[in-house]
């Protein structure tokens, strides 16, 4: 699926197929190379020259984990900065992915088993930015009777925001802003996309607008308010909502694994489906803290009670 690019002026275009060129000469690069030697040059920036983010990293970890040493600490915030860079080289290797390559980057666990207990129904993933979140647009690639809808949210450059469309869009996944995802499930849960059901893909982790009824849950020690359009679309049109697992495997290869955490009929109390994902969540960063992006501003919003 081509990435739609009508609303570029022609500047902004030809920075678009610059960008692509470039991304694809680097994917056609051998592994050793990108994973050697690229995304050890951009581990030494960010960590050793630019120290990206640095005071916001250590400040999220000294809060996330206040019983961990400072040396501690610092470790994870240095593999931290390695998963950042192998994130970027992941994410532009895209640039150039057959199907065949994708299955071989991004593994399923107990694949058979999730494809029958979702066969034939539209059903909601939960994501987070945890390990090359990217990759979980090669999803649609194990069932093809499904279409994977990416929920995002649009970035401010319009050629960057292009660039990750492309990324992200093919024959089994498609781009949808986050403004317009709920309009664009409903418009279309009757016959799908081209015949196929909808997988909708959001990743639940950010930092959302904070609201006068936001709820607060308790998150790696913080108050911290959570994205919940997926438990309002999961109740409103009854969807099974799966919290995707990621495991790292080693340089630029993944496994998912897909924990249902509602089945769609269930009757749950006000946020409980997004407090089973807050608690899944929680669990995947505490064993392994260096695949989550620590450089978020994740707590600017403070609980009003506790100011």
């Amino acid at each position: 699926m081509a990435t739609k690019s009508m609303d570029l002026n022609f500047r902004q275009r030809i920075g678009l197929e610059a960008l692509w060129l470039v991304a694809r000469l680097f994917a056609i690069m051998p592994y050793w190379f990108k994973y050697y030697i690229v995304e050890n040059i951009l581990f030494f920036l960010l960590s050793d020259c630019l120290r990206y983010r640095r005071k916001v990293v250590m400040a999220n970890l000294r809060n996330s984990f206040p019983e961990k040493s400072e040396a501690e600490l610092r470790t994870i915030c240095r593999n931290f900065y390695r998963t950042l860079s192998e994130v970027i080289v992941d994410t532009v290797n895209m640039a150039h992915m057959s199907p065949e390559k994708a299955k071989s980057i991004i593994r399923v666990r107990n694949l058979e088993e999730h494809l029958e207990a979702v066969h034939g129904r539209d059903w909601i993933a939960l994501m987070a930015h945890f390990g090359c979140w990217e990759y979980g647009s090669y999803w649609g690639l194990y069932d093809r009777s499904q279409m994977l809808v990416a929920v995002y949210h649009p970035l401010h450059s319009k050629v960057v925001d292009a660039f990750y469309r492309r990324l992200r869009n093919s024959e089994n996944a498609m781009t949808v802003s986050m403004h317009d995802s709920l309009r664009f499930y409903l418009r279309h849960r009757e016959k799908g996309i081209g015949g196929k059901w909808m997988v909708m893909g959001l990743i639940a982790d950010q930092n959302p607008p904070q609201r006068p009824d936001s709820h607060w849950f308790r998150f790696l020690n913080q108050d911290t308010i959570f994205f919940d359009g997926g438990e309002r679309l999961a109740l409103r049109c009854h969807l099974p909502v799966y919290f995707v697992r990621m495991e790292r495997l080693q340089r630029g290869r993944y496994c998912l694994a897909f924990d249902r955490i509602y089945d769609g009929t269930e009757e749950v109390a006000p946020n409980e489906i997004t407090e089973r994902y807050v608690r899944k969540l929680e669990q995947m960063i505490c064993e392994h803290p260096e695949l989550w992006m620590w450089s978020h501003r994740r707590w600017k919003a403070k609980r009003p009670d506790a100011c």
